[in-house]
């Protein structure tokens, strides 16, 4: 026994009883759903280090790399899902795991708006640090661009601050400055800005 492409009931004969489709119409409409979930996902993964630079938290590159992770597993199972769809294969245990993937990239960037939008400036905390080093990447959308700075957090040496071109330019190995952090309103603490001391 089979199930539907389209609609994932069981099917006995190559008409489906649910929906009416043919396993060709069915996999037809399937693969169409797929482009658009696929597209949603993908919009998502664009906006996702866009709105990660509004409120940027203190581990913004580690969190980036859990959401490139995230990103090549949801594109690989989209890929399996379609070769499967090509060739008629069960889908249903695929298709409910990619589903669950396509909303992640909305979910990390909405937590990290809010995190910082509902967030007291009364928790603004300053701490005195200096600059170790400097990195740009220059990109085709924002670029990346982070200021190393001496950590006051225990168990850390670095922290990598995610900074915009201004604040690039200003300050240089050596500097001494304060930066200013939030602890977050769902408890992610943010980089909240950089001055000098």
């Amino acid at each position: 026994m089979t199930r539907c492409l389209d609609c994932g009931s069981e099917r006995i004969a190559d008409q489906c009883p649910s929906c009416g489709l043919t396993s060709a119409a069915a996999e037809v409409m399937f693969r169409r759903r797929l482009l658009k979930r696929t597209a949603v996902f993908l919009l998502g993964s664009l906006a996702f280090p866009y709105l990660s630079q509004i409120y940027p938290p203190l581990e913004l590159d580690l969190m980036l790399v859990f959401f490139g992770l995230i990103f090549f597993v949801a594109l690989a199972i989209a890929v399996v899902l379609d070769r499967r769809a090509r060739n008629r294969q069960d889908l249903e245990v695929l298709k409910r795991l990619y589903s669950g993937f396509i909303p992640l990239p909305w979910i990390l960037a909405a937590t990290l708006l809010m995190n910082g939008k509902l967030d007291s400036q009364k928790n603004l905390a300053y701490h005195a640090t200096s600059v170790d080093s400097r990195y740009n990447m220059p990109g085709v959308v924002r670029g990346t661009r982070r200021l190393f700075v001496h950590s006051w957090r225990e168990g850390q040496k670095i922290e990598r601050l995610a900074v915009d071109p201004d604040d690039y330019d200003r300050f240089r190995a050596g500097d001494s400055v304060v930066v200013g952090v939030e602890p977050g309103a769902l408890g992610i603490p943010w980089y909240y800005g950089v001055y000098r001391r």
